[in-house]
């Protein structure tokens, strides 16, 4: 089994930026997939961003291009989502997840894990 924790979530004016974390625990993460989701109010789980098993290759949603950054740590088995410029329309819980494969999925059924998620609230 695998814990995940997410942290760092919070209340900003549009502009400024968060860094959220994920922790893993339980097994290593090395050859897996991380990834970022998101959720607000009323909509569909969307893919946010996503690091390759070994944090070679990352990719992002349209929306998260040019302001969002994610890394990972394997010798902490933490990931991080750096977000930068932050909008009203960025506002949702954010949920960080382990996949199965080591390559990043945009789907939601290809992360065989999830964190409980954090709330981020963007004020215009």
């Amino acid at each position: 089994q695998v814990q995940l924790v997410e942290s760092g979530g919070g209340l900003v004016q549009a502009g400024e930026s968060l860094r959220l974390s994920c922790a893993a625990s339980g097994r290593p993460l090395q050859g897996y997939a991380m990834a970022w989701f998101r959720q607000a109010p009323g909509k569909e789980r969307e893919f946010v961003a996503g690091s390759s098993w070994n944090g070679a290759m990352t990719y992002y949603a349209d929306s998260a291009k040019g302001r969002f950054t994610v890394s990972r740590d394997i010798s902490e088995n933490t990931v991080y989502l750096q977000m930068n410029v932050l909008n009203p329309d960025d506002t949702a819980v954010y949920y960080c997840a382990a996949g199965r494969y080591s390559s990043v999925s945009r789907l939601v059924d290809d992360y065989a894990y999830w964190g409980q998620g954090t709330q981020v609230t963007i004020s215009s």
